[in-house]
Parts: structure tokens; sequence; C-alpha cells
């Protein structure tokens, strides 16, 4: 796909941990709406890619914009302030927070971001209904399924709205089962609000629910579409 007009791009991405290269040249588009599966096996640099394109981690060289602007040039402040905003995270293992209810989890960007108790607590629970788990609003993570936190975990990545949900082996801690039905809603909600999809996986049945793949060999990525 053209690379004009994306949301968040990428170009000649290069990335060392010591002498062992993790990006080499690795290039990026996705755009507003659009989910990208980034594909690789173990080690390949598709998880340094997609904390580049979050700005968690800075690549030795190379450009990432977004919305206009090039990540370089923001201050540290600003990155922090672009991922309480605009970007959405959702992790292998969720990382909730267990002493807080699943409901308090959903609610705790916005909270963080200012937004008053009740409007908070309003959004996650609406959240939650979309994700089939409004009925655990009181339930803490230690006391749901693996599948069930997971959807905890993808509402809260939503319920800010962001512009861009980078999700890292969403479903790698689930079954096969738990796993389709995450995907499912997860990209059904994400798609609902116009959001972009960086959906990091090795697992090609996931990779199946984007709209365009991107391999990621030896820090190496080719967009399967033009490759095609």
């Amino acid at each position: 796909m053209n690379a004009a007009g994306s949301l968040l791009t990428a170009h000649d991405l290069r990335k060392t941990y010591g002498s062992t290269p993790a990006l080499d040249g690795a290039e990026f588009s996705v755009h507003a709406g659009e989910v990208v599966a980034v594909m690789g096996p173990s080690g390949s640099g598709k998880s340094t890619l997609l904390h580049c394109l979050a700005g968690i981690v800075t690549p030795d060289s190379g450009t990432i914009t977004y919305a206009g602007r090039e990540l370089s040039a923001m201050s540290d402040t600003e990155r922090s302030a672009l991922r309480r905003s605009d970007f959405g995270f959702v992790f292998q293992f969720g990382q909730l927070v267990p002493e807080l209810t699943c409901a308090e989890n959903v609610a705790l960007p916005l909270r963080l971001n200012g937004t008053k108790r009740a409007d908070a607590e309003r959004a996650a629970l609406s959240w939650m209904e979309r994700l089939e788990v409004a009925d655990l609003g009181n339930k803490r993570p230690g006391e749901v399924s693996g599948g069930q936190g997971q959807r905890v975990a993808v509402a809260r990545s939503l319920v800010t709205r962001p512009k861009v949900l980078f999700a890292d082996e969403p479903t790698g801690a689930l079954d096969s089962f738990n796993g389709e039905r995450v995907m499912q809603l997860l990209t059904d909600a994400a798609r609902s609000t116009g959001a972009a999809v960086v959906l990091v996986t090795h697992e090609a049945r996931v990779a199946a629910y984007s709209d365009r793949e991107i391999v990621v060999r030896d820090g190496k990525s080719q967009d399967m579409e033009r490759a095609a």
C-alpha cells in the first residue's frame, strides 16, 4: 500500500543492541482504520519495530512520522503524552493492575488523563459491554479467566479512543477458542472507531484478521501486498 496519506509511517529504521542489529532498514506504514499484522519468527525484530513506532524505543537512525509529526522531534514528555492520548496498547499477558477491579482497570487511562470518576466509569462500562465482560466489573484480575482478562485489557486499550492501537502478541497466552474471540472483538471494536491497529504476531490465524501483512526477518521488512 502507498505510504502517502498514512497515519503512521517509518522509513529506514535501524536499531542495534550491542553488536546485534534488531532493525536493519525496516519500513512501515498504516492508514487510519487499517489493521496491519507484523509477522516474523522470534528475534526477527518485530517487537522492536512496534516499540519504535510507539515511541517507547528510539531508533539509532531513520524516521517515524505520526499524523505529520516526526517522533524524534518530540520531547520525552510529548511522546509520553501521545501514548496516553493517541496510542493504546494490548500486551500478551494483559498487564492489568491486580489491586484494582476490572472496571477500575478499564477506567484507569481516563482517570490518569484527568477525566472525572463518574465519566470514566461510564465509559469503562460501555467498553466492557462491547467486549462482553460487563459482568466482571467488580471482580479483580485474579478472579477472571485468561480470555476474560484479555478482553478487559482490550477494553482498557480502547477506552481513550486512541488513533493507533498497538497489540503485541495479544493472543499468545490464550487457547485457540479464546484467542479467536479476542481477535474478533478487538478488530471489530477498533474498526468501529477508525483506529489503526499494529498487530505483532507469529500466528497465521491471528494475522488473518488483518488487512495487510508486513513480514520482518533479520531486521528487514517486506510488505506482502507489494510483494504480491
